[in-house]
């Protein structure tokens, strides 16, 4: 994507067929990485950063933390819509927080009155596929 991002959606899905290897994927594998380059090209930059950043993240996690993270939307999705929307919610609220603010509200007094065990182990196993916010840098010294 990085690469061929100042080319037109046209020539950037021509790119990705001929990627090395693309052709022997399974043509299921193949249709959703074309589907997931539309939508690419259909975001703001911001919104392109973001996924471009989550999918840096979830390709640094182990075979084992990827399985957790698969489950953890597998679990998200059975649940009803209501509660999709109030955790998702939480979950863009939780994202700008670093891990240790994270993890102290996913415990906090109000996450526990408003979320089950199971829904706040979701949201945190969803959140390891969640880049940092950047870390601000200090103030130069006077």
């Amino acid at each position: 994507m990085e690469r061929h991002s100042n080319l037109p959606l046209s020539e950037q899905l021509r790119a990705l067929d001929n990627e090395s290897g693309f052709r022997n994927l399974p043509s299921q594998t193949q249709q959703r990485f074309r589907d997931e380059l539309i939508r690419l090209n259909n975001m703001t930059p911001q919104q392109r950063r973001r996924r471009l950043d989550q999918n840096e993240t979830l390709e640094r996690l182990t075979p084992e933390q990827r399985q957790q993270y698969r489950d953890a939307v597998q679990n998200f999705r059975a649940l009803p819509a209501e509660r999709q929307r109030l955790m998702a919610r939480a979950i863009v609220s939780l994202r700008e927080l670093s891990p240790d603010q994270r993890e102290r509200a996913i415990g906090s007094s109000t996450f526990v009155s408003h979320f089950s065990p199971e829904e706040r182990s979701t949201m945190s196993t969803l959140l390891t596929g969640e880049p940092y916010p950047p870390t601000p840098l200090p103030a130069p010294a006077p």
